[in-house]
C-alpha cells in the first residue's frame, strides 16, 4: 500500500495546522514558522534528487 500526496497538497495541510495552532497558542508562532520552513527547505531539496 503505497500512499501519494502531492506537495501542494501537503503544504495546504501544513499550513492550516500551524494557523490553527497559532490561534490556540500564540508562543508556538517560533516553533511552527521554523519546522514549516525546515520542511518546505527538504522537500524542495528532495525535488532535485
Amino acid at each position: 500500500m503505497t500512499l501519494n500526496i502531492e506537495p501542494g497538497l501537503l503544504m495546504a495541510i501544513l499550513s492550516l495546522v500551524a494557523g490553527i495552532l497559532i490561534l490556540i497558542r500564540p508562543r508556538l508562532l517560533n516553533y511552527i514558522v521554523a519546522i514549516y520552513l525546515i520542511v518546505v527547505g527538504v522537500l524542495g531539496l528532495l525535488a532535485y534528487f
